[in-house]
């Protein structure tokens, strides 16, 4: 109420609990104060005491913020089986992942999908799954009961979405910029026949790989590179660091399949892909194991077209992102955080004869 009477000296400042007309309800009052041209005012986060910079409205700018009420941040953790979507990131045309999830977002709400500032921690691509994809959106108002919301988003959400995770955040949290490893796996089917079963989640392979083979060169990635020789065209006008740490990356066999998984700081566009794509080519023998350094040291994508294509996206999943833990914590106050819950059969209240 304060801070809509110090952007509007005009209102009344009777009345107590209500916003004044014109503005019913918070949502009302929100809604005009974004289009409000007056310098803004320190937004104050609803879960702490105090005026804090924090609400990042544009993800390329954690502090940007075009209006100015009490505000509340929530941390979703999704699941996705990525096959009939054209990835992450929103799009007007193609179904996304994000689209799905922003028009579940605004039916809860009741708020529009450009004042949710849903921001997810990856973009990954079409065909692509996650386990343990994040990310965070805004409202202007608490929600008390995260179970009933955690439902209510399922419900809204197609069968091949799931929120897994649904909890308050602090201000300092954002699902991109707090974020200090991702961790990836690919997974290849090596048998002569294709696995009906693993066709939307595996690569299939019908020669014959050498895992020890592809454990060496998979040791040249691990630490800190130029993958710019591992990395596509950007899809935006952003200029990426091309500079990332691997701090693992493991060869697994798992019967017939072969996971391949990576930890890093980071990742570029494609660029999982690209060394998984090498690997094979190493894996078959094709190519030597001390190939990757060469690669590496050259920083141009035609060096590593010489010798391997990008491998499809359906064996690849982000399953895991980990934070900076003093961006976890709970904020005070907050409601608990849903994982969901069981349903239980109640016991018959009649009496038995």
């Amino acid at each position: 109420m304060l801070l809509l009477l110090q952007q509007f000296p005009s209102l009344p400042s009777s009345g107590a609990a209500s916003f004044p007309p014109p503005f019913q309800n918070v949502q009302s009052a929100f809604l005009c104060l974004r289009d409000c041209k007056r310098p803004p005012l320190p937004v104050l986060s609803a879960f702490s005491s105090g005026p804090k910079n924090w609400c990042d409205w544009n993800e390329d700018n954690a502090n940007s913020s075009p209006f100015d009420l009490p505000a509340y941040k929530w941390r979703l953790v999704i699941a996705y089986d990525g096959t009939r979507f054209s990835g992450w990131q929103y799009q007007r045309s193609t179904p996304t992942i994000q689209c799905y999830l922003e028009e579940a977002l605004t039916k809860i709400t009741k708020l529009e999908r450009e004042n949710l500032h849903l921001v997810g921690a990856g973009r990954t691509d079409a065909g692509v799954h996650a386990w343990g994809q994040v990310a965070h959106f805004i409202t202007p108002f608490n929600l008390a009961n995260l179970d009933d919301v955690h439902k209510a988003l399922n419900g809204l959400l197609p069968s091949d979405i799931r929120i897994r995770e649904i909890g308050a955040a602090i201000p300092e949290f954002h699902a991109r910029f707090s974020v200090t490893s991702k961790i990836y796996h690919y997974k290849i089917y090596c048998d002569a026949i294709m696995d009906p079963f693993q066709r939307h989640y595996a690569f299939p392979s019908v020669y014959k790989l050498n895992p020890d083979t592809m454990r060496d060169a998979a040791k040249h990635f691990v630490g800190r590179h130029d993958f710019t020789a591992f990395a596509n065209g950007s899809r935006n006008d952003r200029v990426p660091d091309p500079v990332k740490i691997i701090f693992r990356f493991d060869v697994i066999e798992m019967g017939h399949l072969l996971q391949l998984e990576v930890e890093g700081t980071g990742f570029l566009y494609r660029q999982v892909r690209n060394m998984v794509a090498l690997l094979l080519q190493v894996g078959m023998e094709a190519v030597p194991s001390d190939i990757v350094p060469m690669i590496l040291a050259s920083r141009d994508r035609k060096e590593l077209a010489k010798f391997a294509l990008s491998v499809p996206p359906q064996g690849l999943c982000l399953v895991a992102i980990k934070y900076k833990p003093e961006h976890l914590h709970p904020p005070a106050d907050a409601p608990t955080s849903s994982f969901g819950r069981h349903r239980s059969i109640g016991r018959c209240k009649l009496p038995c004869f």
